[in-house]
């Protein structure tokens, strides 16, 4: 008996001591296990993971820019040049499309978007020469690479054909698909590569959404460059050198706004608030950019024209460009009458002045209109849309990119230039001139 009864009091002691031990190692287990559930997802986190919807934004987008350039800039730059020549001009944009997606995947991606060693803060490496080394699973952030390699692909496209504005009516095609060539790989790629490759432009704080350096001021003083270079078109401005038929380019105009949203939005890299964002203020900026221009020139030559409007339109694309994912919608509509106003004055009013002939003012709106946007942008971007806030010191830092663009791309295209033309000519007979690039360069004419 006494020793049952000790049993019974140990087995009741035990029980006492140990339910809450038991209890508390439950507790202690069930903590550890809620702790490792989450952590895995904050490891996981680290590893980007294939997003469908920004995949399929950004396919999307990549069409949209492509668009930009066949048909809308073919149109576009198409129906402002004389009949005789809309042939020659179309071409340009269809040969530069093609010859860019090849020089791209060659060279100019790797260029750009790559580590460059020692030189990195100017130019990348060719470590993905040939796309060297992007499979099917190859990731850039939440896309596919490939899907931001072709993206980016259709801003090489674009940029370069911007040029071909400059020097319509007079440029062989030969010489122009030479120097576009060197172009994009000698300055297009490095220029990118400075802003959104990891280069010094970006370690400087310069803000580019999506091409304000990189494409519009890039473009723009290249095709001054050219158009100084060749020198004026014959007869030009005793000649009547009217567009020969605005409704393709009114069409055109169209389409590149409708493009548009694919790059900048696009540039969000995601289907997200910024793109959202980006979307909303490219809108509201070309919208009010057209409207000041048609106004403007309504006051100034008593007539608002279709040429003015969609010249107006493409102003305030090319302004919001680098502002899309920093600036507000106020921030958006005074960029659009800066814009509108600016550009007018400069494409029609300072060409004149200066005696300069860039056929379809490819300085003065995207030129122009590149630089109105990207020192704005430094004054009207809001903290909460693109995470810096506008300053002084901000503005400041934009006009060191600005200077930077204009500095290598003035250089670097005037030695291409004349290079070349030392090499072919860059300049077409005058009689070919005069009869016309189409039956000339191509061997068609437009019945």
């Amino acid at each position: 008996m006494p020793m049952r009864c000790n049993n019974n009091l140990t087995r009741a002691y035990w029980g006492l001591v140990m339910k809450p031990t038991r209890s508390l190692l439950s507790a202690l287990a069930a903590v550890t296990g809620s702790l490792v559930m989450l952590a895995e997802p904050a490891l996981a986190a680290d590893e980007p993971k294939l997003s469908a919807g920004d995949t399929a934004w950004m396919m999307t987008s990549t069409a949209l820019v492509l668009m930009m350039t066949i048909p809308g800039l073919a149109l576009f730059y198409g129906g402002m040049v004389r009949k005789k020549n809309v042939l020659a001009t179309v071409m340009q944009s269809f040969a530069v499309t093609c010859l860019m997606s090849v020089l791209w995947m060659v060279a100019g991606y790797s260029i750009a978007f790559t580590e460059g060693g020692s030189l990195n803060a100017y130019m990348g490496g060719l470590s993905k020469a040939f796309l060297s080394g992007m499979g099917k699973d190859s990731l850039t952030g939440t896309i596919p690479e490939s899907v931001f390699m072709t993206f980016q692909m259709t801003f090489a496209i674009i940029t370069p054909a911007l040029i071909c504005g400059a020097v319509a009516d007079r440029m062989k095609f030969s010489s122009l698909l030479l120097f576009l060539g060197t172009w994009v790989l000698v300055v297009y790629a490095p220029i990118t590569h400075w802003v959104w490759g990891g280069g010094f432009l970006s370690d400087a704080g310069v803000l580019d959404f999506a091409g304000g350096t990189v494409v519009h001021i890039n473009s723009g003083i290249a095709g001054l460059v050219a158009a100084l270079v060749l020198g004026k078109r014959h007869n030009y401005g005793s000649e009547n050198m009217a567009p020969h038929n605005l409704v393709l380019s009114v069409i055109g105009a169209s389409l590149l706004w409708v493009g548009w949203f694919g790059f900048n939005a696009g540039s969000a890299v995601a289907a997200d608030g910024a793109a959202g964002m980006a979307m909303a203020v490219t809108q509201i900026c070309t919208a009010t950019a057209a409207l000041t221009w048609m106004f403007v020139e309504w006051m100034v030559l008593k007539k608002p024209s279709v040429l003015g409007i969609i010249s107006g339109a493409v102003a305030g694309l090319v302004a919001i460009t680098p502002a899309s994912g920093f600036v507000d919608p106020m921030g958006a509509l005074f960029i659009g009458i800066a814009a509108g106003l600016v550009c007018f004055f400069a494409s029609v009013k300072l060409k004149h002045m200066l005696g300069y002939d860039d056929s379809l003012d490819v300085f003065g709106i995207h030129g122009v209109g590149g630089i109105v946007g990207a020192i704005l942008t430094g004054f009207f971007a809001v903290e909460a849309i693109g995470g810096t806030a506008g300053s002084m010191s901000q503005v400041i830092i934009q006009i060191e990119g600005i200077l930077a663009t204009i500095a290598w791309s003035t250089f670097a295209t005037f030695v291409i230039l004349k290079v070349i033309d030392l090499i072919i000519g860059l300049k077409v007979e005058k009689d070919a001139e005069v009869e016309g690039l189409d039956i000339n360069l191509h061997g068609e004419v437009v019945q």
